[in-house]
């Protein structure tokens, strides 16, 4: 096995959307663009007060690449225009697929907005190929409890 060494950091770009604390590390200052990562957002550690407005993220469309979501702490509500639904709690992963479009939203459930709590996500974005950037869209909800897990 060879060694690797890290030859540079690059701190991650604070980019909040609306009350939403993010994080961007890629892309970044000293880091534009990492083929065929598109974005690497990491939302929150935060936690929400009872009654809140939520995830910001209301109906718009994506096309030609794919989001990978993992939920660390708390939930988020997902639909699309190709019947895609779910919400995945936290240690869950929704994977779309934008494909040749579609428009989707991802929103807090209304019991979070309700009651408040903790949220963390990270999502990356992954750039298809061109061969595959009309593919048909698609949605994989992840639970928790449907991943696989291995005995030490």
């Amino acid at each position: 096995m060879s060694t690797r060494h890290v030859v540079s950091l690059h701190r991650a770009m604070r980019d909040d959307i609306q009350d939403l604390v993010t994080r961007r590390p890629v892309p970044g200052p000293g880091l534009p663009q990492v083929d065929p990562f598109l974005f690497l957002n990491h939302h929150g550690p935060q936690t929400y007060p009872p009654n809140n407005h939520g995830l910001p993220f209301g109906p718009h469309p994506h096309r030609g690449f794919e989001t990978v979501t993992f939920i660390l702490e708390g939930s988020l509500a997902h639909h699309d225009s190709g019947s895609g639904a779910s919400v995945v709690e936290a240690g869950g992963v929704q994977w779309m697929t934008a494909g040749s479009g579609l428009v989707h939203a991802e929103l807090s459930p209304e019991e979070f907005k309700r009651t408040g709590g903790p949220l963390e996500i990270l999502q990356l974005w992954v750039n298809l190929p061109a061969r595959l950037k009309m593919t048909e869209p698609a949605y994989v909800p992840v639970a928790v409890a449907d991943m696989a897990k291995s005995n030490p």
